[in-house]
């Protein structure tokens, strides 16, 4: 799965918006009623690099992957920058994005929930 795949995927889901941040941040978030679930940088050095929220199992099981490391300021909260999405299979991708879209979307509000739904 290539980046420009991958950021059609998360923008399909159900309720996400992109948004895109300027300097000094330079990313793209994906957010469900503001939520966010996933960012991608924008700018060099770290151009196209793909964040997302995991479990805690699932940190300590990426983090321990080549290309995979803690999010920068947000790794506390179990989030995990990849650094090249490439050399993942896109089933596991897809995975990883589905259940942290189902994290953001479960911590909102009932009615929010329903207006998504």
């Amino acid at each position: 799965m290539t980046t420009d795949e991958l950021k059609q995927f998360c923008a399909a889901l159900p309720g996400v918006q992109a948004v895109l941040h300027g300097p000094p941040s330079n990313i793209l978030v994906c957010e469900v009623s503001g939520k966010k679930f996933a960012y991608f940088k924008t700018s060099a050095p770290e151009q196209w690099r793909f964040s997302l929220r995991v479990s805690a199992e699932r940190f300590i099981e990426l983090t321990d992957m080549p290309g995979v490391k803690p999010a920068r300021y947000m790794g506390r909260f179990h989030w995990v920058t990849i650094v090249d999405v490439a050399r993942f299979p896109a089933d596991y991708l897809a995975e990883l994005v589905q259940d942290s879209h189902a994290r953001a979307v479960a911590s909102l509000t009932r009615t929010q929930r329903a207006a998504i739904a």
